[in-house]
């Protein structure tokens, strides 16, 4: 059982204050203790604790990303993520899982998986221990329409089995599908309303009935499951309000009566744009053919135009704006999804302390586990960072895993700080 006693740290308790120097004491999963240096009483040692001396390192919560895809393998087209063997597949997301973990992501939300059962193999193993990972919320395939985003089947081979996402036509196809993937004992239902240019099928255009949603919704319900969508379209972000869609990606094209819209029900959403994909794919991906004059194109300049409004029109609105970028192309790759704090900085108009906020505190209801995730605060899980550097002043350190000096999921170390020579009988120190 953890035992562990941070000491000489700045603590950045998620609450949105400005870090205290203090010390934070761990004992099992939990955070025991939290207390602020020349605050109360004097310091009490911990009988058998492990000692570690941050020598003014920045601690924080663990980070919750809201728009995983652990099975994209960081190639550059859906045909090759989705046609890697299992085998192989399967290995790949388990390396992936930890990669996240190295970098401070200590919870994931999938987003949407490319074999319909690979997320909930992961999100078991890494729940009983077999591989290291986040904690992990486990998605179906993209739910999808024939000719719509994610059909990658070809006319000299149509067999759905062999498509990118799971293909539907009608609500009674899509009832059935949304109870095999309830079956396979998935968390989230994800389903594609709108199109992606880079697919030939327009991000402003929406692909299901009004129908074929509600009945994904109603069952999904059902069954005790939440909806995600991949909705970039005016449409599509629209019906995600009006039919009850928790996860909203994308949102790039919000009209006014669509902010209208989620400002009135602002609690019951969650956004995560994933700006990395539109930023990276207009500027960063010519080396897979996708240059400027492509890209422009297809419409990506445009809409990261309209996404960065509708961020900075929803954020004003008190919309809750997560971290996930799509991470997993070849122009995104796994490990780099800190980018995304930086970008809502940068391009949303977030204060460095928003960003931190966005990834931390609003971290517990995203993972549906409410008020004992995404703070340092007695009760809470210990899920914690060591940071070398302050990312308050500087939110890119996050983007450095040799800045992060530490990380614990469930009172546990996944990675130590550097031991320092010398133990006592009753501790043992470590420093950062």
């Amino acid at each position: 059982m953890a035992n562990v006693l941070f000491t000489n740290v700045r603590v950045f308790d998620g609450g949105g204050d400005l870090p205290f120097t203090g010390d934070v004491l761990v004992q099992g999963n939990r955070i025991a203790r939290v207390t602020r240096s020349g605050y109360g009483a004097p310091r009490v040692p911990v009988l058998g604790a492990t000692v570690v001396d941050g020598a003014g390192a920045f601690l924080m919560p663990g980070m919750v990303e809201a728009h995983t895809h652990f099975s994209w393998n960081d190639q550059p087209s859906l045909d090759a993520i989705q046609r890697m063997p299992p085998e192989e597949h399967i290995l790949w997301c388990a390396e992936v899982a930890k990669r996240y973990l190295d970098m401070g992501w200590t919870s994931c939300v999938g987003a949407a998986t490319a074999k319909p059962r690979l997320d909930v193999v992961i999100r078991n193993a890494i729940d009983d221990g077999t591989i290291i990972g986040p904690r992990y919320l486990a998605a179906s395939q993209e739910i999808t329409v024939p000719g719509g985003l994610g059909d990658t089947t070809q006319p000299h081979l149509p067999q759905p089995e062999f498509a990118f996402g799971a293909i539907v036509s009608g609500p009674h196809e899509m009832r059935r599908c949304v109870r095999m993937f309830a079956k396979y004992g998935v968390d989230t239902l994800k389903i594609n309303l709108s199109g992606e240019s880079i697919t030939g099928f327009s991000s402003e255009k929406s692909q299901f009935t009004e129908e074929e949603i509600r009945v994904c919704v109603e069952e999904a319900k059902a069954w005790g499951k939440r909806v995600a969508a991949h909705a970039r379209s005016t449409w599509s972000i629209k019906e995600c309000v009006k039919q009850g869609i928790e996860v909203i990606y994308h949102a790039s094209f919000c009209d006014e009566e669509a902010l209208d819209l989620l400002e009135a029900h602002k609690f019951e959403h969650y956004v995560a744009p994933g700006l990395a994909w539109l930023v990276n794919t207009c500027f960063n991906a010519s080396r897979y053919g996708l240059t400027r004059e492509v890209t422009e194109k297809m419409g990506y300049h445009r809409e990261l135009e309209c996404a960065v409004e509708s961020m900075k029109a929803l954020r004003k609105r008190g919309v809750r704006i997560l971290p996930g970028g799509d991470y997993g192309f070849a122009w995104t790759p796994h490990g780099t999804n800190a980018k995304d704090l930086e970008y809502f900085v940068k391009y949303v108009g977030m204060s460095t302390m928003e960003a931190l906020l966005s990834a931390t505190a609003w971290g517990g209801p995203m993972m549906r586990m409410g008020k004992v995730l995404g703070y340092i605060r007695e009760g809470y899980l210990a899920d914690i960072l060591l940071i070398d550097g302050d990312p308050l002043a500087d939110i890119t350190v996050l983007q450095d895993q040799a800045r992060i000096l530490a990380v614990m999921k469930d009172g546990e170390f996944h990675r130590a700080p550097p031991v320092r020579m010398g133990r006592s009988a009753s501790t043992t120190r470590w420093a950062a």
